[in-house]
């Protein structure tokens, strides 16, 4: 299940960071330090090497580290705003994530090209929430 889901600007800044666990502020601060250092493990998949010239890179970056109770795995688009999922249990089947990213990406996307957003600051808009939430609320 997904417990935390986050969208990063360019600059690591945090443009939309929801949980959807029920707990204290304490469980929110407890998930905006899983996402940030999330994006170190981010970094260096980035920066990682290609194996040929003629491979293309792939937004989905798969699991970026695992902790105690969460598993967090990452996305970055082409424009490298980076999509952070943290689940509290690992997932069965990769392409069930890439799926859901897609979905993330496609619902920030929408967000992004209302006329009335400025880039590169929080995302506020209700229905780019609901749609999170409508993909968070899908079983893995």
């Amino acid at each position: 299940m997904i417990v935390c889901a986050a969208v990063i600007g360019q600059a690591n800044n945090p443009l939309y960071l929801e949980t959807f666990q029920p707990g204290s502020d304490d469980d929110a601060l407890k998930f905006h330090y899983i996402v940030h250092c999330s994006l170190d493990a981010v970094d260096e998949k980035v920066a990682m090497p290609k194996k040929s010239p003629a491979d293309t890179a792939d937004p989905y970056l798969g699991m970026l580290y695992p902790t105690e109770d969460y598993k967090v795995y990452g996305y970055i688009s082409n424009t490298k705003m980076k999509f952070i999922l943290v689940l509290d249990e690992p997932v069965a089947r990769e392409d069930d994530m890439r799926m859901i990213f897609k979905r993330f990406h496609t619902a920030y996307v929408d967000a992004v090209s209302n006329p009335f957003y400025t880039g590169n600051t929080p995302i506020t808009s209700p229905s780019f929430d609901a749609s999170v939430r409508a993909i968070v609320s899908t079983p893995v």
